[in-house]
């Protein structure tokens, strides 16, 4: 039996949420195509008569600026040094810049197998050459030499084409062992950061780029209040009133929106009635605020 952890890198908006919700089977990561949707490391599980996958769903790489993209970092190399196996995925219909040059120098010097996952190959794949010569220059060799260190495997996370080979191709990596999680978890996500993710994910989509990255929510009280009902409090933590006013919308109708569309996918997860309560506040630098980025659960 195999059984270990692939950590999925890649630098922001190249699909790694899409591609872990398809590995799986369910959705287990919120899904945007704003840069960066992903702030916390998600951990799915797949289990197959062959073995347990752990897969490790990390924010998109970039350079740092502030207290959150630290925490973000942290994360990425958390799941870096913890994996058995790691799961480069990049955008072949996107060139290569900075940010994956940075992914690829980071990559290079660990000690696990590599799989380079060229997504977006149904979209045409016109840079897929790119990244391999990138790969090739950085090991002094071609990816045909070099399979034990790293293996290429061209899939589209949006339709599933290759998904299969792709497991079959961690498996061969994995080391032999048991499972790491009992057979009917499907992630170890905490609620908080559930719903959390849930609530900017209803807002990033109906927001869209008024608010690439400048948004936050805190739910800073949830209650069972019986069987059938749970009550939640969450905070929208915005960084200008300019920004309150977009979150509100006319009358409210944007906030009414998300609440409505939030609560509708938490009353589907947990199979009861949710009393969904959103307030919006200004929090100026939040992004800067090491407690609140605790609270949220961005700093663990």
């Amino acid at each position: 039996m195999k059984s270990g952890i692939v950590a999925i890198i890649g630098r922001a908006n190249v699909g790694k949420s899409t591609l872990l919700n398809n590995l799986v089977g369910e959705k287990v990561a919120i899904v945007s195509p704003i840069p960066q949707t992903t702030r916390n490391q998600i951990r799915a599980i797949l289990n197959e008569p062959r073995g347990q996958v752990v897969f490790l769903d990390t924010p998109g790489l970039h350079a740092s600026k502030h207290a959150l993209d630290r925490a973000m970092m942290a994360a990425i190399n958390n799941a870096i040094n913890g994996a058995d196996v790691v799961l480069h995925l990049v955008d072949t219909t996107e060139h290569i810049g900075e940010e994956e040059a940075m992914v690829i120098e980071k990559l290079s010097t660990v000690r696990v197998p590599v799989i380079l996952g060229l997504n977006k190959i149904d979209r045409g794949a016109m840079c897929l050459d790119e990244y391999i010569l990138a790969w090739e220059n950085k090991l002094h060799r071609k990816l045909s030499e070099a399979t034990e260190r790293i293996m290429p495997v061209p899939i589209s996370a949006l339709n599933g084409t290759n998904i299969a080979h792709l497991v079959d191709e961690l498996f061969n990596r994995l080391p032999e062992g048991e499972a790491l999680y009992p057979e009917d978890i499907l992630t170890d996500f905490p609620k908080q950061l559930t719903i959390q993710d849930i609530i900017r994910e209803k807002l990033l989509a109906y927001l869209k780029d008024e608010l690439p990255f400048s948004v936050a929510v805190y739910a800073d009280e949830i209650v069972d209040r019986s069987e059938k009902l749970t009550f939640i409090k969450a905070m929208i933590f915005v960084e200008r009133d300019s920004q309150k006013g977009i979150v509100l919308g006319k009358g409210g109708l944007n906030l009414k929106k998300v609440g409505e569309a939030s609560r509708k996918e938490l009353q589907n997860i947990y199979g009861k009635k949710v009393f969904l309560e959103l307030w919006v506040k200004v929090k100026k630098n939040w992004k800067q605020d090491p407690e609140l980025l605790r609270q949220i659960g961005y700093i663990v």
